[in-house]
């Protein structure tokens, strides 16, 4: 006998949801942002997980642009005060976990808050980074590399990385 993984939606429950349900289900996929989940509803029913990913990325892209300032406003610096006090959420705390962002060194930590200052205040906005996959040197290589680069350049990274991150995240919910 085979066991199924009944933790993971199938596209035809998430087809079948109601708004709320959808959003319940869905919303915290972007980061302190359920107002994707309540727009992407609309696009169902969706033929695959890749369109349901692709219709969710679609109304982040298609929002006005302060709208997603304050979208990349509500993502949480990488080993940043949030993850020092306990306060992000469970995806983020383990894709942090998982580049060894949670072990850093005093050194580690005081160049990672110097970085991470100067990036914010160069683009107004924290570095974002899919850090799945990626060490804790990667991860301050990027930092230093990514603090110079242009902020509409950036912006568009950060969307990118975040389009990365969360297609981890709904690869891990819908199957």
């Amino acid at each position: 006998m085979t066991t199924q993984d009944t933790s993971r939606l199938t596209l035809t429950d998430v087809n079948a949801m109601t708004r709320e349900e959808f959003v319940a289900a869905l919303g915290g996929i972007f980061e302190h942002a359920a107002w994707v989940a309540e727009e992407a509803h609309a696009r169902l029913p969706l033929a695959d997980a890749e369109a349901l990913h692709a219709a969710m990325t679609d109304v982040v892209r298609a929002a006005p642009a302060e709208r997603v300032l304050a979208f990349l406003n509500g993502h949480p610096e990488l080993a940043g005060s949030e993850a020092r006090a306990g306060t992000m959420t469970d995806d983020s705390t383990g894709e942090q976990k998982s580049a060894g962002l949670d072990s850093l060194s005093a050194a580690e930590v005081e160049e990672m808050t110097t970085l991470n200052r100067a990036y914010r205040e160069a683009h107004g906005f924290p570095f974002i980074l899919a850090v799945r996959g990626r060490d804790k040197e990667t991860v301050l290589e990027e930092l230093r590399t990514r603090t110079a680069r242009p902020t509409p350049a950036e912006r568009e990274e950060a969307l990118t990385q975040i389009t990365h991150i969360t297609h981890q995240r709904l690869t891990r919910l819908v199957k």
